[in-house]
């Protein structure tokens, strides 16, 4: 019963939403709590539905979510791709796992990068400008962005179990809000992500200036 009610109480301080929020964790985290991945998208249209509820403001919601696994061996998850795959049940899931890309389901876009790097990114983008002949006075940030793999930039970074950073969107997170979590994935509870939501909010976002 306390426990319903500050998840009440949380929810009823919120009023603004990120757009985009990105969650990196391992793959130990993944191997240990797979179906967390489809709570946590749960738990987004949820508040974005609350919200707009209260708000009369349906702009006012979160519109793209990602989780990143962070391994060296994609092969090492591959018993959590069905729980990876449900996500295609309640949202519209961009599957990067390989050298493969699956799109399947409907719904809030969530994209799940397996093992992806952020400077294999930013180094395939430049690859494919040499290769289509662009001339580098002409290379620019929207000459950038436009070449990269992940075409958004998240408002919120989380990661879960204190541990550090990866470099995946070292390019499209330079100016997001980053949230360190000393709770482990298995035991992330939406109480925790409300609380996230809440300084998210409080928080005077400056974009580098």
């Amino acid at each position: 019963m306390i426990y319903w009610l500050y998840e009440w109480m949380l929810r009823e301080q919120i009023s603004v939403l990120p757009a985009h929020i990105c969650f990196m964790i391992s793959s130990h985290d993944m191997e240990e709590a797979p179906e967390k991945l489809l709570s946590v998208t749960r738990w987004c249209t949820t508040i974005s539905t609350d919200i707009a509820s209260r708000t009369g403001s349906p702009e006012n919601a979160i519109r793209g979510l990602t989780f990143h696994i962070s391994t060296k061996e994609a092969d090492a998850i591959e018993r959590c791709l069905p729980a990876i795959r449900a996500l295609g049940s309640v949202a519209r899931l961009n599957l990067h796992y390989r050298d493969t890309e699956e799109i399947t389901g409907s719904g809030i876009p969530v994209v799940v990068a397996v093992g992806k790097s952020g400077r294999e990114e930013i180094t395939a983008c430049i690859r494919k400008m040499a290769r289509d002949g662009v001339a580098p006075e002409t290379v620019d940030e929207h000459m950038i962005e436009s070449c990269l793999t992940f075409k958004y930039a998240p408002d919120i970074v989380v990661k879960s179990g204190g541990d550090h950073l990866t470099d995946f969107l070292i390019w499209q997170s330079v100016y997001s809000e980053i949230f360190f979590s000393d709770v482990n994935w298995r035991y992330f509870r939406n109480v925790d992500f409300l609380r996230i939501l809440r300084d998210y909010q409080a928080r005077v976002r400056r974009f580098g200036a």
